[in-house]
């Protein structure tokens, strides 16, 4: 029991380096020390990471450290804290699995908590035939895992497809038809009262009558989110932790500790306390927040017929002419705030949005039309798509691969009625395609909750932006937006501030 104890202080505290002026000023390590004999971890334990400190809150008013999420339910050790942990933003880090690999050397020792079991062959090595015998083989078979951050997903291309596959190039020398390789990021199991797409590409995500799009926007229904959840967990259970069926309570119990969670940035070392000076930053704020399927979207509120506002962030108005000692960095990022909103860009070429090729839109939207960020994150201050809306924005484009990603040529049938036959992409993921099985959906995923961002680089599905730099620079590129440096360092500053 000392050593698991150990090993929660080390992760549950990772990154921490407090300072008297800082929120924690040392309550941090008492509180998680009290956790740990108490198998309870409070509310509002503030976590270190690059530019201040993340937290988050149960509407329960404590993290039940016994629930099924911290639970061995498998075979292999994993349990959902192992790709999922609180201090790194209820995801992974390349940092934390580094010091999870040193310390377990690479998933050899049982640490008794799940973190090392992570490094597991099923989908964490590069392959699962990679050669995990010694600890420096074990080091180049989760490479992607401990450079990126990415958990192997293994999907084949659909019987019923209208396209195939007529070329593989995996680094990895794995990836067939049969199963494709797709690196990504374990996404947040936190802030989830905003979700509207469980998985990247949202294979999770069932049909069903709960929700529906409007038939402007394709008419589809979907189930709701809990029922989403439960197939999730336990899909979860029997595919990364190699386990039986969970029963329904034990699904339940899982949905039930995710969706009571909000987590977001409380501290700036810049802009100091998030929540100050009328600002509505922190986690606590996230559960006052009005959300619901649909709400301000683009074509008008699901709910209300409301025009879409543009306004979709509006934490950090009141820092718009802040005063005092951190005036400056809080004016900047209320300035973000408003550049996010509103600073016009020309969206063109996004599958999905733009055009009628692929698009679900009745009628189909123009080639091209001035939107801003907030087109395409329009859930007030959780900043996802508030209906299912995967889109292509050109992340696995052949252009953009990195020696490290497979990269797969597809093609459209000669037989098919909803492509070109004979047409070809090279993709470095299918994304939606592999589950649509159309041609038409290669590359497209779903658009995640902006909350709690500085605790969990790097960022989008397949960790292609290093830091929150790296995200603002892919979009001035993609969508040549022309920012001046102030206006960069402005979104940065907004951004890590979520």
């Amino acid at each position: 029991m000392g050593a698991k104890r150990g090993m929660w202080i080390v992760f549950l505290l990772w990154g921490c380096g407090m300072d008297a002026d800082d929120p924690g000023d040392g309550q941090a390590v008492a509180a998680a020390r009290d956790a740990l004999s108490a198998v309870q971890l409070p509310n509002n334990i503030p976590f270190r990471d690059a530019t201040g400190f993340v937290t988050t809150i149960s509407s329960v008013g404590y993290l039940d450290l016994g629930n099924e999420f911290f639970r061995d339910l498998g075979t292999n050790g994993r349990r959902c804290v192992s790709c999922h942990l609180p201090n790194t933003g209820w995801t992974i880090t390349p940092e934390l699995t580094r010091a999870v690999f040193e310390l377990t050397r690479g998933g050899a020792i049982d640490d008794g908590l799940g973190l090392g079991a992570i490094f597991r062959t099923n989908d964490g090595s590069n392959s699962p035939n990679a050669d995990v015998s010694t600890l420096a083989a074990r080091r180049r078979a989760y490479s992607m895992l401990l450079t990126r951050g990415l958990i192997r997903i293994g999907i084949g291309v659909p019987d019923a497809a209208d396209f195939e596959l007529v070329a593989a190039d995996d680094p990895y020398q794995y990836a067939s038809a049969a199963e494709l390789s797709l690196f990504r990021r374990p996404l947040p199991t936190t802030n989830l009262r905003f979700l509207t797409t469980v998985m990247w590409d949202g294979r999770e995500t069932l049909a069903g009558t709960d929700h529906c799009n409007a038939a402007s926007e394709g008419g589809k229904c979907f189930a709701s989110l809990p029922v989403d959840l439960a197939d999730q967990s336990n899909g979860a259970t029997t595919g990364h932790a190699q386990g039986n069926p969970l029963s329904d309570a034990q699904r339940q119990s899982i949905v039930a500790f995710e969706t009571a969670l909000a987590t977001a940035q409380i501290w700036d070392d810049d802009a100091r306390r998030l929540d100050g000076a009328g600002a509505r930053g922190g986690p606590a704020a996230i559960f006052d927040q009005l959300t619901y399927y649909g709400i301000n979207d683009n074509l008008g509120d699901y709910q209300t017929g409301a025009a879409f506002d543009p306004n979709v962030f509006t934490a950090y108005a009141a820092w718009t002419a802040a005063s005092g000692s951190a005036a400056a960095p809080r004016r900047a990022i209320a300035r973000g705030g408003d550049l996010f909103n509103n600073f016009p860009i020309t969206i063109s070429g996004v599958g999905g949005l733009n055009g009628a090729v692929g698009s679900p839109f009745n009628p189909p939207l123009p080639d091209s039309f001035v939107g801003s960020c907030a087109t395409c994150h329009d859930t007030p201050n959780g900043g996802n798509h508030s209906i299912v809306a995967p889109l292509n924005i050109g992340l696995t484009d052949a252009s953009r691969r990195t020696p490290d990603m497979p990269l797969y040529t597809l093609r459209c049938k000669a037989t098919s009625t909803t492509c070109v036959p004979g047409a070809t992409v090279q993709t470095t993921d299918p994304g939606r395609a592999l589950i649509s099985g159309r041609y038409n959906d290669i590359g497209k995923f779903k658009g995640p909750i902006l909350r709690a961002l500085a605790a969990r680089a790097p960022y989008f599905h397949n960790g292609f932006a290093e830091d929150l730099d790296a995200v603002i620079d892919f979009y001035d590129e993609r969508f040549h937006m022309s920012l001046s440096p102030e206006q960069h360092d402005d979104l940065v500053a907004f951004l890590r501030s979520l």
